[in-house]
């Protein structure tokens, strides 16, 4: 699956999937920007693929219109045209609603939903004029509820949602728009959580035990997915939900 003469404009690029992205884009030959909040991390995964090929990092949040506005625009500018965005970037923050302040509810949103309805706002106009797609990284969580998880949750099934609505407004420009949902994924979130847990050892054992394959995706599991569905090999799938879990959601809990 090949990427030639392809932009791509990845968010929460600099670690996890949204750094595994951006690996597998730029070796399938597309010109990547990466776009993260984290400029000291996001410094360092430029320097990690400024041989692979053609990139630019842009430092930012998401939840900023005048951020993501200008992301855009520096796009264009450098590259000319814009023919891919991938919605990763996203936070991660637990409890049950009366104890989940309205701070946190809000943040959580406007990173996890708000972000992608903002790239993707700015994006469309560009991607209608190249046939584009947009792929979006949302989560197992949008199906399964978990305990703890309200907001997360519901921002992940707030993502599916919005999948389904840019995909029936924008297929008739050419625009496709599909959703990821992984599971477990061997990320630096999922090894801070890990390492928040008593039995770091027992919960990683749990966690495997839950999955058919009977193991976590690793970042490039999930970027040879949003791959294939930002390829021409998927010129006729949009307003589509792929399940990458290793079998997680069909496990009887």
């Amino acid at each position: 699956m090949r990427l030639d003469n392809r932009v791509a404009l990845v968010t929460g690029a600099a670690m996890g999937i949204g750094a595994a992205v951006a690996e597998c884009f730029l070796e399938a030959g597309a010109r990547v920007v990466l776009f993260d909040i984290d400029a000291q991390a996001l410094s360092l995964r430029e320097s990690a693929l400024q041989d692979r090929g053609e990139l630019l990092a842009i430092a930012g949040d998401v939840a900023s219109e005048a951020d993501v506005e200008s992301a855009v625009a520096r796009t264009l500018e450098t590259f000319g045209s814009l023919d891919l965005l991938v919605n990763n970037a996203g936070i991660d923050l637990a409890g049950k609603a009366p104890d989940f302040s309205s701070s946190d509810w809000d943040r959580l949103m406007d990173v996890n939903l708000k972000g992608a309805y903002l790239f993707s706002r700015y994006s469309i106009p560009h991607l209608a004029a190249r046939a584009g797609a947009i792929v979006n990284i949302s989560s197992v969580h949008a199906i399964v509820s978990y305990e703890s998880c309200p907001a997360y949750d519901a921002a992940k099934a707030g993502m599916l949602a919005l999948t389904r609505t840019l995909a029936l407004d924008h297929g008739p420009q050419g625009v496709r728009v599909n959703a990821i949902c992984p599971g477990y994924v061997d990320t630096p979130m999922t090894q801070k959580w890990l390492d928040s847990v008593p039995d770091r050892a027992a919960t990683l054992e749990q966690v495997r035990a839950v999955h058919p394959l009977r193991r976590m995706a690793t970042p490039r599991d999930i970027a040879e997915a949003a791959l294939f569905l930002a390829s021409s090999r998927a010129s006729f799938i949009t307003g589509a939900t792929l399940v990458v879990d290793g079998g997680l959601t069909i496990y009887g809990r």
